[in-house]
């Protein structure tokens, strides 16, 4: 029996200013349905270098979805149901620190979810998990990230903690003063819930934060404004498109599950009776969950 995961599929989930991926063959624009709904967009499938690859968008090509509206639960069950086992999140955000400049990226290890507006989890009544979240991020993913961008002369830093906030406005003087006293790092508005549910699913996970801006606590960015923000959003989506197709290649040789655990993260999860559990949340979780419930019959 294949171990779970096996063998990669890279998931990349393209944020502002990445609308697809460079250098794909076969590439193939796809739908694909889920019971909890419409995903951002359809999936790009195709493969690098031997790498199979499927990319969402996230606000859609053209950027039609605002961060509240984005479905993240039918987004992270149509990549496992297009058979992604890991998850590259590519999104821009706002710096906490003079050292991290625009233009930066930040392979990020920690979260504080600030979001209020947005269903959380696959799971609830009639069939309830609780899965381990202490470290929300694939290490063995960050660390591959990091190194290709060191390799690619990417300004990267790893490990760093991003605030979600849920948007769409962007922080108070007050908020941004704020979060930098709690020692965040970054700032953004959509890696939350989306990093929880990429869990629940099994799928190893990893952010790519791109530094567009310093937030508002900065005296040279006291206004945030889109126009400055997508000047180097620009810049950055290029590097991150780089920085992709660069890094896929060297995840191709995984012929286990992840050694962290990501692939795993339900096995003790579940902790609704099997004679409790809804037959309707059972069908629908059929990808998110279908691996343990399964073998629960």
């Amino acid at each position: 029996m294949a171990e779970p995961g096996t063998p990669p599929v890279i998931g990349v989930i393209g944020g502002s200013g990445v609308y697809q991926i460079d250098g794909l063959k076969n590439a193939l624009w796809a739908r694909v349905d889920s019971p909890f709904g419409e995903p951002s967009d359809e999936l790009l499938t195709g493969s690098i270098d031997g790498q199979a690859m499927v990319f969402l968008p996230r606000h859609g090509r053209g950027h039609r979805l605002a961060p509240t509206d984005i479905n993240f639960r039918a987004n992270i069950d149509a990549l496992k149901r297009a058979g992604a086992t890991e998850i590259i999140s590519i999104s821009a955000c706002g710096s906490f620190r003079e050292e991290l400049a625009p233009g930066t990226f930040v392979i990020v290890d920690q979260f504080v979810d600030r979001t209020f507006g947005r269903v959380k989890s696959f799971f609830g009544k009639g069939l309830v998990a609780h899965v381990g979240f202490g470290h929300p991020v694939c290490r063995r993913l960050g660390d591959a990230l990091h190194a290709t961008a060191m390799k690619l002369n990417i300004p990267a830093k790893r490990g760093g903690t991003y605030l979600a906030m849920e948007g769409p406005q962007f922080s108070t003087l007050a908020e941004s003063n704020l979060y930098r006293s709690w020692n965040m790092d970054v700032i953004g508005m959509t890696n939350m819930p989306e990093a929880k549910l990429a869990r629940e699913a099994e799928m190893c996970y990893a952010t790519v934060a791109m530094v567009t801006d310093y937030d508002c606590w900065h005296p040279g960015h006291d206004h945030v404004t889109v126009d400055s923000v997508i000047r180097v959003l620009l810049t950055n989506a290029e590097k991150g498109r780089s920085l992709v197709a660069a890094v896929a290649p060297t995840l191709k040789g995984r012929t286990q599950s992840c050694t962290h655990g990501c692939h795993r993260a339900l096995d003790s999860a579940i902790i609704t009776a099997p004679e409790a559990r809804d037959p309707a949340m059972i069908a629908k979780l059929d990808a998110v969950a279908g691996r343990v419930l399964k073998a629960a019959r």
